[in-house]
């Protein structure tokens, strides 16, 4: 794949729109976050499975290598199970429960979180099938990025790769050891064996990762090129220690924090980013917590210099540092070109839970520029979040499916192609570029809840599905943003961060049966435009079921409008009673203009969902 420079030549104009400021339901922005997880999946797909465009894939995974290694999930837009991107994710996921479990719970999503961190772990444990050995990653992205296939149609090299003594992956087992640490907390109470099995693994790869020394990409030296491990493992050391102090209350981990922060570099790297390969920040985090629990003891000069560089990481966020973190012209964390928003969803978690840290202690963060209130970090992350839901100069949410106006050609295989349901026929390797990676035109599969990569340094960004370094998701991107939400929808109510973690019981989560589709009205509030739209008629062809469609629009209003205009995507069949113009449909010339309380329908069909059907544009007459 080629990279693309995004033109610049729409500044001007993007910077003089206005900021679409209003409240977001972050809620409703949690659920969808959540949901984006199971569009992730590998592996047998479960019966309660919402996501209902997706399917079984990769059910030979390990085989070759006499494991089993079906499961877990794929990072981004691609069909390679990275282990190290993956452990991450299911660590950010179980700090989020971790923190604000009781939010998600009041939410009614807690269930669906802790569901979304054992489909990672239960992969996880399968990766580590001896003490010393553990599986990180499954396929190449070289050969998968040859391809542009459905996971259930892959046709690409799936070997497994291995750490073990001989070689070595201590930045990859550390952080496999600190999501099996942080997982445990997660499940402590309501699956309690589960939660020992998970502490008993964690103990075991931080063990290896502390014996066996070496980066992880000197051994899985195929995963250079897409998460090379810059900052070595002393961070990841550090971190799974931490998780594991936290999740064990056993000294040895709380004494090992102590002796090695300073020559690991945990007191002495000034961060000012956060994600999967540079840990420093979060291990300061944890660090600057067990201080204020009072439970640094012997080792409290050390923790205090951990601390002193927390600090710097939240006041170079909020802009009081000596050295602060790069923003947008419209107040957007800027670290990097490709995929900025992960740096922008994980350190404004960490600001989130620092803010509550420094709550129930009572203190305050400490800046160059003075004193700063907890809240202010906590104004500082909600900003963030707002930005990405909506709140910037282009008025674009970067959460699929968020919002009216969010990405629609998303750099992600399986989004990109239509469901293997409703489409059952093979789609070969490059055929997938050729048919759907060139397709201008929405993803027929909307992938619900994910983040993409976000706008440039200038706050431009363009929904085009080859523009991979802004359009393309990582669930890496959306497991700090379960907790930020949590916490922005649910309020503080009084919790103390500093107490032994309490996670409240999930409710049940219920399979929702499976009916024939079925067209949602687009709410009148959107516009003097209705849609209604509904099945009237269904047949079987050679083993499909095809359905006819009827959409009526109304217009509702009490002026006559002209020349309106639809957008129409996922549609995959022949349409009547339109006119195609360019990338809308409009109204037969006979029918335009459109009176008041007058209706027009059209018909059309194809053996999938309904078609996304809204209103593009119209004039009053």
């Amino acid at each position: 794949m080629e990279k693309k420079l995004i033109s610049m030549a729409p500044l001007l104009l993007i910077l003089c729109l206005p900021f679409a400021f209003g409240g977001h339901d972050y809620n409703q922005a949690l659920s969808k976050s959540i949901l984006f997880f199971e569009a992730q999946r590998s592996g047998y797909i479960p019966r309660d499975q919402r996501v209902s465009w997706r399917a079984n894939s990769g059910l030979n995974d390990g085989k070759a290598s006499g494991v089993d290694l079906v499961g877990g999930y794929y990072d981004a837009g691609d069909n390679v199970k990275f282990g190290l991107p993956m452990a991450f994710t299911i660590t950010m996921m179980s700090w989020s429960i971790i923190e604000y479990g009781k939010q998600m719970a009041a939410n009614g999503e807690l269930g669906h979180a802790m569901g979304a961190v054992k489909w990672g772990t239960d992969y996880l444990i399968k990766a580590h099938p001896e003490p010393y050995v553990l599986y990180g990653e499954v396929g190449d992205g070289n050969s998968d990025h040859y391809c542009w296939q459905r996971p259930e149609d892959m046709t690409t090299d799936r070997h497994a790769y291995k750490i073990d003594p001989s070689n070595p992956g201590s930045d990859l087992a550390g952080e496999t050891a600190a999501a099996m640490a942080a997982a445990s907390i997660v499940f402590r109470r309501f699956n309690p064996a589960y939660s020992t099995e998970l502490l008993r693994h964690a103990y075991q790869l931080f063990e290896f990762a502390d014996k066996y020394r070496g980066k992880y990409d000197s051994s899985i030296t195929v995963a250079q090129k897409y998460y090379r491990s810059v900052s070595g493992y002393n961070d990841e050391l550090l971190w799974a220690a931490a998780w594991l102090y936290q999740a064990s209350n056993n000294d040895y981990y709380l004494n090992y924090l102590g002796k090695n922060g300073d020559s690991m570099g945990g007191t002495g790297w000034a961060m000012t980013e956060f994600g999967w390969d540079v840990k420093y920040a979060g291990v300061q985090t944890l660090v600057s917590k067990f201080l204020m629990q009072g439970k640094a003891g012997l080792h409290a000069p050390v923790f205090e210099r951990y601390h002193q560089k927390a600090e710097h990481f939240m006041c170079a966020l909020i802009g009081k540092g000596s050295r602060n973190v790069q923003k947008t012209p419209g107040g957007l964390i800027f670290r990097q070109r490709w995929n900025n928003m992960q740096f922008v969803t994980s350190a404004s978690f960490l600001a989130t839970v620092y803010s509550d840290y420094l709550t129930s202690s009572r203190g305050t963060l400490r800046c160059d520029a003075g004193n700063v209130a907890p809240s202010q970090l906590l104004s500082f992350a909600k900003s963030q979040v707002d930005y990405l839901l909506g709140d910037n100069p282009r008025a674009t949410s970067y959460m699929v499916d968020y919002g009216n106006n969010f990405p629609r050609q998303v750099h992600h295989r399986g989004s990109s192609i239509v469901s293997i349901k409703f489409h059952p026929q093979f789609v070969a390797c490059r055929q997938g570029y050729a048919t759907w990676y060139s397709r201008k035109a929405s993803d027929p599969n909307v992938l619900t809840g994910a983040v993409v990569g976000g706008p440039d340094a200038y706050d431009n960004f363009a929904d085009e599905r080859d523009n991979y370094e802004q359009t393309e998701p990582a669930t890496y991107n959306n497991a700090p943003l379960l907790g930020i939400l949590a916490r922005l929808g649910g309020g503080h109510a009084g919790y103390n961060q500093l107490l032994p973690v309490a996670i409240p019981a999930p409710k049940p989560v219920a399979a929702k049966p499976k009916t024939e589709p079925k067209a949602k009205p687009t709410p009148a509030s959107y516009s003097p435009i209705s849609i209604q739209q509904k099945v009237t008629k269904s047949w079987n062809a050679k083993g499909r079921t095809y359905y006819r469609y009827s959409t009526v629009v109304t217009n509702k209003s009490s002026k006559t409008r002209k020349d309106l205009k639809l957008s129409i995507s996922k549609l995959y069949g022949p349409i009547w009673g339109l006119t195609k113009s360019g990338n809308s449909y409009g109204l037969p010339t006979h029918l335009n203009p459109l009176p008041a309380g007058k209706s027009i329908e059209f018909v059309y069909i194809h053996a999938a969902s309904p078609a996304d059907v809204s209103v593009s544009s119209y004039d009053s007459a």
